[in-house]
């Protein structure tokens, strides 16, 4: 107790790029959000991933508890053990957070793609009406403070990103073409032509299994492939049904450090070369 931080806020000097050559704008990375798998992507390039959030959730967990062990008892109580506890946990999620809008910013520019998109419906978390276990363990995800960070990556290397609502996006069968309602839009006899068939996993009208939030994924970027004029031919059903998973915290570390250059950075070393 009794410590004062304060973050400081530097300005870098780097200008948005309008327009990136090495990246085409018909082509999307889109990202369902969750709990158990955190992030998942597939690109227009017939790619998938998950990131993991296991070990985020456990994170979170191992928090709860310990909070619970030193309050129990006592109302509005708060130590310096209280406080080292939280400073690790926030910790933790700010580097979770770094490198996942690392490795999304980074597999973009590797894969010569100009659109990211991620579907979040603002304020979701708030008033959650899950059971306590699942609040527990989806709420503290920082999802939120993921799109902030990435945008303020995304400028940088001339990557647009779009946020869009995800309303249906996990009933609706993508194979299918199912229509995508937005929120509180969807009419009285809306049925989607798949379902789940089990955890997991996702059966579409013609019998093709897939993996359930990569088919909520590849509908977050049907959502905007209109107004971007994002190009879907290649998601197929093959590209929907296993994705590469990576941990967030180990598997991530490298593509974290290999920070990518601007384009303006890139032109200039090669001018130099």
């Amino acid at each position: 107790m009794g410590e004062f931080w304060i973050n400081w806020v530097i300005d870098d000097g780097k200008q948005p790029v309008e327009v990136n050559p090495n990246l085409n704008y018909t082509q999307a990375w889109g990202f369902d959000h969750g709990g158990a798998n955190w992030l998942t992507g597939v690109s227009t390039k017939g790619q998938s991933l998950i990131i993991n959030g296991k070990l985020l959730r456990s994170m979170n967990q191992g928090y709860s508890r310990l909070v619970a062990k030193y309050k129990h008892g006592r109302q509005n109580y708060w130590d310096s053990n209280l406080d080292r506890i939280q400073r690790k946990r926030n910790n933790q999620m700010r580097d979770a957070v770094n490198k996942a809008a690392r490795f999304i910013v980074n597999r973009c520019l590797s894969d010569g793609i100009g659109n990211l998109v991620i579907g979040w419906n603002e304020g979701m978390k708030n008033g959650s009406s899950m059971s306590k276990r699942n609040n527990q363990n989806f709420a503290p995800i920082p999802t939120g403070r993921l799109i902030t960070r990435l945008k303020q990556l995304c400028p940088e290397y001339g990557i647009v990103l779009s946020v869009t609502e995800e309303a249906n996006t996990s009933a609706a069968s993508f194979l299918d073409g199912d229509s995508l309602p937005k929120h509180g839009e969807k009419p009285v006899r809306w049925s989607s032509s798949g379902k789940r068939v089990q955890r997991g996993l996702y059966r579409s009208a013609k019998g093709f299994l897939i993996n359930a939030d990569c088919n909520g994924a590849a509908n977050i970027i049907r959502k905007v492939a209109t107004q971007l004029n994002i190009n879907l031919v290649e998601v197929g059903s093959g590209s929907l049904a296993l994705p590469q998973r990576y941990e967030v915290i180990t598997g991530l570390s490298k593509s974290y450090r290999q920070q990518a250059l601007p384009p303006t950075a890139l032109a200039s070393v090669a001018t130099t070369a």
